[in-house]
Order: structure tokens, then C-alpha cells, then sequence
């Protein structure tokens, strides 16, 4: 007898717990769809910005002479006098009146090796840096600065926004006669090429419009 009594509370226990388990359980509200997969916001990795910077400040409002592809010569140029005859492989940055006589800092568009920096003619100073971008090798130039401004070696490591120079005085060696403002351009591939204007449209394909990668 008394076993069959011990038998019987047990099951009672038994069926008492598993209704109170059923009971909470249909409590619960339920998980939102995919809540369980979810990371919590803390640990969502945002998106790694891309590793591209103005190469001067404001730098698209000061677009206002000489974009890409636009064909100049002497008598028929938003620039006066013009020099140069050609379609324009690069980017003209300008200054204000009032950065006439002021340092105006250039930063590195990208993250690249220094390769060249020399006078050159039609720039007075220029610098070329290798980068990589969307994937592909490219070159950029950035002519009419103050060469003595560029403390970094041929082959150091230059970092995206990071000051690689100053510009040029206008009209002087330092830009070889041009007015102040930065010419800036990024030829497709490794091999370095500072020409500032090309003679067919077709020669154009091989150059890039930074205008297209800055933030």
C-alpha cells in the first residue's frame, strides 16, 4: 500500500511540473523572426570607410577652370593666356585671392609609395604617387607644388589625408609661370606618366577622373 501511495504523489508531481512548465512556456512571448541570429549593435562591424581623401581642402568647389577631358589652346581657354593645346588628363584644383600668399596644404589621395618628385616642365614642382584603386594599379599626379615642401623620400609609405606638401608660389618656378592651384591626375597602371594634356580623346581612356572617387 504504501508504495502504491509514494507511486501515485510522484506521478502527481510529475504531471503538476510539466503543466507549469507548459504554463510559463506559453507565457513567453516569442522571439522576433531571425532575433536569434541577430549580433546586437555592439558587435555589428561597420563598413570600412573606403581609404580615399581630398587631395585640398573643399577640394570640389574649387573645380572651376580646367576638369577632366576639357580641350584647351592659346585663345580658346577658361584659362587666360593659355599655353598649353590639348585635352587636360587631370583635375584643376584653384585658390582663393586670399590663399595667394598663404601656405596651401596638399594631402595624399590614397595609401601608396612616393615615387617620383622633380621639376618638370608646365608644373615647376610635381610628385607621383603609386596607389591602388577599385583593384587596379594607378599613378597619381600632383604637379605645381613647392618641391622643398615634400619632406617624404622617394619609396616612403604615404597614408590617405595625410600632408604630402604645400602649393607653389603663382607665377613662379615653383609652377613654372602658372597660376597657383593643383593639377591633379591618375593615370591607369604602374607605369609613371606626367603629361598634362593628350592630343586625342581616345588617349583620355587611360586616365581616371578623381572627381569620381573623392568622398
Amino acid at each position: 500500500m504504501n508504495r502504491r501511495r509514494i507511486f501515485i504523489v510522484c506521478l502527481v508531481v510529475i504531471i503538476i511540473g510539466a503543466a507549469a512548465v507548459w504554463i510559463f512556456r506559453q507565457g513567453k512571448p516569442d522571439a522576433a523572426p531571425g532575433a536569434a541570429n541577430s549580433p546586437s549593435p555592439s558587435a555589428t562591424a561597420s563598413a570600412p570607410a573606403p581609404a580615399i581623401a581630398e587631395p585640398i581642402s573643399h577640394a570640389r568647389d574649387r573645380v572651376t577652370k580646367k576638369p577632366l577631358g576639357i580641350f584647351v589652346k592659346p585663345g580658346a581657354s577658361p584659362v587666360q593666356p593659355e599655353r598649353f593645346t590639348g585635352y587636360h588628363t587631370g583635375v584643376d584644383f584653384e585658390t582663393t585671392e586670399a590663399e595667394q600668399n598663404a601656405d596651401v596644404p596638399v594631402y595624399a589621395l590614397c595609401d601608396g609609395p612616393l615615387v617620383q618628385k622633380r621639376t618638370a616642365s608646365g608644373y615647376g614642382g610635381v610628385m607621383v604617387q603609386s596607389c591602388v584603386l577599385n583593384n587596379q594599379d594607378v599613378t597619381v599626379i600632383y604637379g605645381h607644388i613647392r618641391l622643398v615642401s615634400v619632406s617624404a623620400a622617394v619609396g616612403d609609405q604615404l597614408a590617405h589625408g595625410q600632408q604630402i606638401a604645400v602649393l607653389g608660389t603663382g607665377y613662379s618656378s615653383e609652377t613654372d609661370g602658372e597660376r597657383k592651384h593643383l593639377h591633379l591626375g591618375i593615370h591607369v597602371g604602374a607605369a609613371i606618366t606626367i603629361a598634362g594634356y593628350v592630343q586625342t580623346k581616345d588617349e583620355l581612356n587611360g586616365w581616371l577622373n578623381v572627381l569620381d572617387y573623392l568622398p
